[in-house]
């Protein structure tokens, strides 16, 4: 009983905290899974009680969206990523290796301990870190089938050491001391940044010197991270690559070393480094030096152009005052200046084009918000980045959340509207944290609530979390979902622009696209034009990642050849394999062959080929990638993310699904291929919404450019070696007994037989490919 009077107790300080309005109640489920781990029955029954939540509207909401939880889970989450970056990486055989070593029961997704729930995502973010596994709010890169156990332990052992939270403190800058740099983003610290915060924290305060320790958004050289940057009095800067704490010291000393306090220094980092460190190599500091800030050396960032990610590396993300100093809210201090025909005018002769997938003009939108009369407007922010593979709108928000919160001012200026929301996905706590910290800031600072800087201007924003639906991605389904329902998308006309958000006007643009007004007005229309194409201007903001070697985000003219991506800035696929495709714009997208690189990046020529921009996904693919499993991937994740509200895309896709599968395990035929694209048309002509429509664009574009690969798996015969129906490991006489394969393979197929040719169970193999990956012999092939 009193169990029940502490629930109930806790139930109602969540409805007090949330608000009991309709439109409240998926933060109120939000609420009540972040308290409970899952939705209790009792708790929702209680709320439907003491709310405007019915019982039919909590369970449609709850069995819609992803991320509700309806049965107890274990003591700690551990969310796989399933993005395209991870997928092509291996992610699959991790999520079989994890439920393997976690012992889960077939069809449960907690061990019998109940101290894990697993449970795949659609995209985590990080996808230069891939394949990526989140435990509770612990992210791992880079993982494989033999890192699992090595993973589980490290997190068991942070468990109970349970450390302070890093990137928290902010040390005092000398004159003439200079500054260290440290990018704090989600990639950032996933590859050990907080923890080297910390290692350059504790060295600076054991020097005595008077070192400006400063947290900077993303860099976007994620290949790169950890990266320190030093920063002297005069100018000059150094940075630092993939720098791990025992680096701390020796950079310090390097650069700012007085006398006789190197010895100390070193002393007093030693019992910080055994706590945190488990890497006993060190080398020369030199070893890790790029460039300098000035000689912009590195290839992967001169060909680059900065108007969302401007002073990339420099700002704190945190910081309202920096990001003045640099000339953040002057763009806005013009627009009070002009009337709302200007500001629009301004934005349509930039020829700025949405950013969020299809590229409508935004100075069209704009002006057909404005012509709405009304007081009550909204401007949403459409942070929903759900495509696997993409990472641009967690980037910007973390990284500049005052340039999204300045574009949307403007904005609003310009339609006339007093509130807006920003829509950020649940699975980027840190985004949400910092956009929440800089709404504070804006608020106190007197660019957030009633006349803004003395002027006849009110404006506010919100945040709003999502729940894990793709489809919410789509401009009238995110509207559905800020309301409190299931994000089905709404027919049209109406549209937004004219019935919205509560029935309201409401804009509606991505991340990336509010970021790019403040530079448009503060450096004027015509530096704008300049850059890109007479159709695309302006630049665009990619994910690159997948078989690359320089993989990160990057911001680049409009107009720039995949091939100038590919290899000048990315520097092409890693050694030994072959560049075969890139895929582009998610699962909307489509996979444009390597023979194609010299196509120019805009909308027009993307949509020629088959493909479309999308929000900037671009994900590399080498000849190890199969791309009739890549067709096969993208339609099962648009086929999952339906909302089911069009027979079309609802039974058209699972048909779709069907066909690929009989394809990928050796029961295919020559006349399926005929039926796919007859079915891909019919899905695409007979769906509502984005989602549907260009679902077959993945299956389309490789039945295009990579036929020959549909026919040799009709034919029995996979050319890349990776659909498991159609190979078979075999161990050649290359093989001398060195029994690696022996000890890695998952389920004891190989006999460990020392300096003998080793032989495979076929009875026992799961075909996981690790005797393969691991062989240093290359005696391990596919049949």
């Amino acid at each position: 009983m009193v169990m029940e009077q502490i629930d109930l107790q806790l139930a109602e300080e969540i409805l007090d905290r949330n608000g009991r309005q309709s439109h409240r109640l998926i933060a109120v489920l939000q609420a009540v899974q972040k308290q409970w781990g899952y939705l209790p029955p009792d708790i929702l029954t209680y709320i439907s009680t003491q709310s405007e939540f019915t019982p039919a509207a909590i369970e449609s909401v709850a069995g819609f969206y992803a991320r509700f939880r309806r049965k107890p889970v274990g003591r700690h989450i551990i969310s796989l990523c399933n993005g395209t970056a991870c997928f092509v990486k291996g992610s699959e055989s991790v999520y079989d290796a994890l439920r393997r070593y976690l012992q889960i029961p077939e069809n449960d997704d907690t061990d019998p301990a109940g101290n894990f729930t697993i449970e795949k995502v659609a995209c985590l973010g990080c996808c230069t870190l891939a394949p990526a596994v989140q435990i509770d709010n612990i992210t791992y890169g880079h993982q494989s089938p033999n890192t699992v156990e090595a993973m589980i332990e490290n997190f068991l052992e942070v468990q109970s050491k349970k450390p302070a939270k890093s990137a928290g403190r902010s040390l005092p800058a000398g004159e003439n001391a200079g500054e260290i740099r440290l990018g704090l983003g989600s990639c950032c610290v996933a590859r050990g940044s907080g923890v080297l915060y910390e290692a350059f924290a504790k060295a600076v305060t054991d020097s005595g010197i008077n070192i400006k320790l400063k947290q900077v958004g993303c860099v976007g050289m994620c290949h790169q991270t950890p990266l320190a940057e030093v920063v002297m009095p005069s100018g000059k800067s150094y940075l630092y690559a993939q720098v791990s704490p025992r680096d701390a010291v020796n950079i310090i000393m390097r650069h700012f070393r007085p006398e006789n306090w190197g010895k100390r220094l070193k002393l007093t980092m030693s019992n910080f480094l055994r706590d945190m460190v488990t890497d006993a190599c060190h080398e020369p500091v030199e070893r890790f030096l790029l460039s300098t800030r000035e000689s912009q050396v590195s290839d992967f960032l001169h060909k680059q152009q900065h108007i969302s990610t401007e002073d990339c590396g420099f700002l704190d993300p945190t910081s309202l005052n920096e990001y003045q100093s640099k000339g953040g809210f002057a763009a806005f201090a013009k627009v009070l200046n002009l009337s709302q025909s200007e500001i629009i005018d301004t934005v349509s002769i930039s020829g700025l084009r949405g950013r969020g997938g299809a590229g409508f003009p935004t100075g069209r939108k704009w002006q057909l918000v404005s012509q709405f009369t009304g007081s009550d407007k909204y401007v949403v922010c459409n942070g929903d980045e759900g495509d696997p593979g993409a990472f641009m709108d967690r980037m910007l928000l973390e990284s500049y959340p005052f340039r999204v919160i300045e574009g949307m001012l403007i904005a609003a200026r310009a339609i006339g509207a007093a509130k807006g929301y920003l829509y950020i996905r649940a699975e980027y706590p840190l985004a949400v944290r910092r956009v929440r910290q800089a709404l504070e800031s804006c608020r106190e600072a007197g660019f957030l609530g009633q006349g803004i800087a003395n002027s006849d201007f009110s404006f506010d924003l919100d945040i709003m979390e999502g729940a894990g639906a793709f489809i919410c991605g789509e401009e009238t389904a995110l509207l559905e979902s800020m309301e409190g329902r299931r994000g089905t998308p709404r027919l049209r006309p109406p549209y937004p622009a004219e019935k919205g958000l509560f029935g309201k006007p409401t804009l509606i643009n991505n991340v990336e696209t509010f970021s790019q007004i403040p530079w448009i007005f503060s450096q004027g229309v015509e530096a704008y034009n300049q850059l890109g194409t007479s159709t695309s201007k302006g630049t665009k903001v990619f994910a690159l990642a997948g078989k690359i070697v320089r993989g990160g985000l990057i911001e680049v003219p409009m107009g720039m050849t995949i091939n100038e991506i590919i290899y000048d800035i990315g520097g092409g696929v890693l050694p030994g394999r072959k560049f075969k495709a890139v895929q582009i714009g998610g699962p909307s997208g489509g996979c444009i062959p390597a023979d194609l690189g010299y196509l120019p990046i805009d909308y027009e020529a993307l949509s020629d080929k088959g493909a479309i921009m999308g929000s900037g996904g671009l994900v590399v693919l080498d000849d190890t990638d199969c791309m009739v499993d890549i067709a096969r991937y993208f339609l099962e994740f648009t086929q999952e993310e339906s909302c089911g509200k069009c027979t079309f895309c609802r039974v058209g896709t699972r048909r779709m699904l069907e066909l690929l599968d009989a394809i990928r395990e050796g029961r295919g035929k020559v006349e399926m291929l005929d039926e796919l694209a007859a079915l891909a048309v019919e899905v695409s002509s007979g769906s509502l919404c984005g989602l549907g429509r260009t679902a077959p664009n993945p299956v389309l574009t490789t039945l295009r450019f990579f036929k020959e690969e549909y026919l040799a798996h009709i034919n029995g015969y996979c050319p890349a070696g990776k659909c498991l129906a159609l190979i078979k490991y075999q161990i050649t006489d290359k093989c001398t007994g060195c029994t690696k394969c022996a000890q890695i393979c998952p389920v004891g197929a190989i006999e460990a037989k020392p300096y003998e040719k080793h032989i495979i169970d076929y009875e026992k193999c799961i075909k996981c490919g690790g005797c393969k990956a691991i062989c240093p012999f290359e005696a391990v092939v596919t049949q």
